[in-house]
């Protein structure tokens, strides 16, 4: 439990780093725009598996991401996919996510969905077996066609042999589309 409140200390301070850095933007082109982003975009960066399962080949490792967002139509919901990989295999995530407009060009969003790991009791950042996923992120705008995202995903009993729950920490840059 302790692993699991760390994490979401460390997703709040990376989400306020981010918002930080676009309200303190002078640009024009930030003035113009309305709160939240409708944004659909592709991106890239780090995963950072931070729990362990306490069996063999659950530590907490590094690997990268890869994450996509589809704006659904006029409502506050968007279908996302992520990729999560280690050096021994990845996590496949689709998910559903409702987005919350928080600042200029800036959403909140809570996500659901499945992970899929490519090779059972191999690790990935989000644990070594197919689990339920929830999570919490945040995403802006930091100019035209690009934008930086954090989140911070939870699956559940994510390790085998054990029904700990496994924690991970993203961080990206996208380009928007």
């Amino acid at each position: 439990m302790r692993h699991l409140f760390k994490s979401f200390v460390t997703l709040a301070a990376l989400s306020s780093l981010t918002i930080s850095s676009v309200l303190m933007t002078n640009g024009k082109a930030f003035a113009e725009n309305e709160k939240g982003t409708n944004a659909n975009y592709v991106g890239v960066g780090l995963a950072a598996g931070v729990t362990e399962g306490g069996q063999t080949n659950d530590a907490p490792n590094l690997g990268g991401n890869l994450t996509g967002r589809l704006k659904l139509g006029n409502t506050p919901l968007s279908a996302r996919g992520n990729v999560l990989w280690s050096d021994q295999t990845s996590a496949i995530i689709p998910e559903l996510s409702v987005d919350v407009p928080i600042a200029n060009r800036t959403n909140a969003f809570l996500t659901g969905g499945y992970s899929f790991v490519e090779t059972d009791g191999k690790a990935t950042p989000l644990g070594n077996r197919d689990s339920v996923v929830v999570g919490a992120g945040v995403e802006s705008e930091v100019g035209k066609n690009f934008l930086l995202y954090t989140n911070a995903k939870v699956g559940l009993r994510a390790y085998q042999n054990s029904p700990a729950s496994a924690v991970s920490i993203n961080a990206g840059i996208g380009y928007s589309f």
